[in-house]
C-alpha cells in the first residue's frame, strides 16, 4: 500500500553483522539478541516491488503482500489461497510460519485458516496464503482483497527435529494432569 512505510532490517545501520558473536548486542538479561538469519527472497513477475518489510524494528513478523491485479472478494465462510509473488530460500534448520494479522483478524474475521502455516525449508515455490472470512459481525458483507494489501505475516523460525523412538505406556512420565485435555484445567 502506498502510505505503508514499514521497516527493513537494512536500516540498522547502528548494528553490524549480527553473524558475527563479538558484535551481537545484549539485551536487559545478558542474552544475545536480536538473532537474525539470511532468508533468500525471489520475487516472480507478479510480485511486489521491493522485498518484504517489517512493520517495526522489534516486529516478529514481515509483512505478507497480495499479488494481485484484481480484487478478490471473500464471502464469510469462505477461503482462498492469494498469491504472493515470493518464493523463499529458507535457510537449513529453519521454517517459514504464516500468520493472521491481528487488525485483519479482530476488525474483519479474516484469518490465516492453517495458521500458523508451515513453508518447510525444501519447498521453492511460490508461496500462498490460505486466507478465510470469519465474518464481519457489524457489516455481514465478503471481505475484499486488493492488489498489494497487506494480508499475513511471515516469521523465520527455528526447527526441532523430534527422534523418535517407540515406547510402552509404562514409560511415559505420570503427571498431574494425565489425559485431560480440552479445557480440563478450566477456563
Amino acid at each position: 500500500m502506498a502510505d505503508y512505510k514499514g521497516f527493513h532490517p537494512k536500516e540498522l545501520k547502528h548494528q553490524p553483522d549480527l553473524f558475527e558473536e563479538e558484535n551481537m548486542p545484549e539485551n536487559k538479561e545478558g542474552i544475545a539478541a536480536p538473532l537474525c538469519a539470511d532468508l533468500k527472497v525471489h520475487i516472480l513477475p507478479h510480485g511486489p516491488k521491493e522485498l518484504p518489510r517489517y512493520g517495526t524494528s522489534k516486529s516478529a513478523g514481515f509483512d505478507l503482500e497480495a499479488a494481485i491485479d484484481s480484487p478478490i472478494t471473500i464471502p464469510i465462510g469462505c477461503r482462498v489461497a492469494v498469491p504472493t509473488g515470493l518464493v523463499f530460500g529458507i535457510p537449513e534448520g529453519h521454517e517459514l510460519q504464516i500468520r493472521s494479522r491481528s487488525g485483519l483478524s479482530l476488525k474483519h474475521g479474516l484469518i490465516v485458516m492453517n495458521a500458523p502455516g508451515t513453508i518447510d525449508e525444501d519447498y521453492t515455490g511460490e508461496v500462498m496464503v490460505i486466507l478465510g472470512n470469519q465474518g464481519d459481525v457489524v457489516t455481514e458483507e465478503p471481505f475484499i482483497i486488493k492488489p498489494g494489501m497487506r494480508i499475513a505475516q511471515a516469521v523465520l523460525a527455528p526447527v526441532t527435529r523430534a527422534r523418535m523412538h517407540r515406547v510402552e505406556m509404562s514409560e511415559i512420565e505420570k503427571t498431574d494432569r494425565g489425559a485431560g485435555g480440552f479445557g480440563s484445567t478450566g477456563i
